[in-house]
């Protein structure tokens, strides 16, 4: 940050001098006030979510996934009750986790006093409401108090590219104006602080089931299929189930070496490390396979697990991971920190008790993130009972994304030929329901597939 005025004060027009705040207009939506009203703290974030996220000068919504943001110290000094509760529904959320907030009150005059006897955190937010020319006056003021290194990022009350050039020049790394939501400022603190040799990570997609035999891993490792093939992304399908994963089978390869060689040596899975394990089914479509035989007993720590799946994602847009049936820190840990998290089911009691207990639990965890998603699988089975999918829905809390109907020939059929359903029969519901659920993960929509002239005479 610096303290020298990159273009003149004599050339600004400050137009907001008489009236900082009547420009300030704010639609009326559930949660967000006026500047005039401030609510109480424990009201100031009601009805923040990713689903209404609102974007600023200078902030762009990210092409990849979302990380955790490293071990940051963070000062905000806030004028308004509401700026202090939003940040601190951003300190609960997954992707802060590491980093140390602490609020203050008083805005850009508390900072000076404040960083005039203490050290320079890593981040400095401040939030002014008064005209562009007296805030101009207080940042040039403050950096003579501020390290070079320190990052600002100042919340105003003007939406004014002018003022937005001038505050950049001095050396200020953010402007934002409200309303804003908690994604929009964990993703604009994350910008600052992003890595810049691995600037990019992949969506992380985790599918789980709610019970053993629900069909997890098949929607899985379709989904990849969907993904890769049928909406033209490059997918990698990482399976965890280190003692009875069905990757390898389900796609018909032989794979000398799996994940487990990744996971035991996880210092030495570099990027290079790691693309010498995949295989490579299609030239979209990459595998970690599981190993296929249980001779080791394997006691893997925590930390691998995150080391590798953050190796993996450096590389590729999407990765889908299939999650055994199980719970342990790291799978929790796993499913906390995933983009996108698809909760298998079957239309029975036990999906519904287990399913309700992880989605809850996941919902509490990750309050700013879209709801894990509801998969219904082998919907339909003859003379068996089953919860009625309007009961089911309300009873777990969670609308079903897609429900698969019972087909236990195209099913049994795509896994006898190591294909996926929708090589097998593409225009069955079932293989149609997964390219809805690759679209909606994606926002893109399925291409149309291509027959070749020596596959239409193959039959296939």
């Amino acid at each position: 940050m610096s303290n020298e005025n990159a273009l003149f004060d004599d050339d600004f027009e400050d137009v907001f001098s008489e009236d900082p705040l009547s420009d300030l207009v704010q639609p009326d939506m559930e949660g967000t006030q006026s500047v005039a009203d401030e609510p109480a703290p424990e009201a100031a974030h009601a009805g923040l979510t990713a689903d209404n996220d609102s974007h600023g000068l200078g902030h762009a919504e990210p092409t990849g996934g979302d990380v955790m943001l490293p071990a940051i110290s963070i000062k905000l000094f806030y004028e308004r009750a509401e700026t202090r509760g939003l940040l601190e529904v951003c300190a609960q959320d997954r992707r802060m986790g590491r980093a140390t907030i602490e609020c203050i009150p008083g805005g850009i005059p508390a900072a000076i006093a404040y960083m005039s006897e203490n050290p320079t955190p890593n981040l400095l937010m401040i939030e002014s409401s008064d005209s562009a020319g007296q805030v101009l006056r207080e940042i040039d003021a403050l950096a003579e108090h501020c390290d070079d290194s320190v990052k600002v990022m100042v919340i105003g009350a003007v939406n004014d590219i002018t003022l937005y050039r001038q505050l950049i020049a001095r050396g200020v790394s953010e402007y934002l104006v409200p309303p804003f939501q908690p994604l929009q400022i964990i993703r604009s603190v994350a910008d600052l602080f992003v890595n810049p040799d691995s600037p990019f990570v992949g969506k992380q997609i985790s599918v789980v089931g709610a019970k053993g035999g629900v069909g997890a891993s098949t929607i899985a490792h379709n989904l990849s299929w969907a993904l890769s093939e049928n909406i033209k992304v490059n997918t990698t399908l990482v399976d965890l189930d280190l003692s009875f994963g069905t990757t390898a089978l389900d796609f018909n390869q032989e794979t000398p070496q799996t994940v487990a060689d990744a996971l035991l040596a996880p210092e030495r899975a570099d990027e290079s490390v790691i693309e010498r394990l995949l295989a490579k089914p299609t030239d979209r479509l990459s595998l970690f396979t599981a190993p296929a035989t249980i001779n080791q007993i394997m006691d893997i720590p925590d930390e691998a697990y995150s080391t590798v799946i953050e190796g993996v994602r450096r590389n590729v847009p999407y990765l889908v991971l299939d999650l055994p049936h199980m719970w342990s820190t790291w799978m929790l840990n796993t499913l906390v920190a995933s983009d996108e998290v698809i909760v298998v089911c079957q239309p029975d009691l036990a999906s519904l008790r287990n399913g309700k207990n992880m989605i809850d639990q996941l919902r509490a965890k990750r309050p700013n993130d879209h709801p894990p998603r509801l998969v219904l699988n082998m919907s339909g089975v003859p003379k068996r009972p089953e919860i009625p999918v309007k009961d089911f829905a309300a009873a777990i809390g969670v609308e079903p994304d897609v429900i698969l109907p019972f087909d236990p020939e195209l099913f049994g059929t795509a896994a006898n030929n190591g294909q996926m359903i929708s090589e097998t029969d593409p225009a069955s519901k079932s293989a149609q329901a997964i390219d809805h659920l690759a679209s909606t993960l994606t926002g893109r929509v399925v291409e149309p597939q291509e027959k070749s002239f020596f596959k239409k005479l193959l039959g296939k």
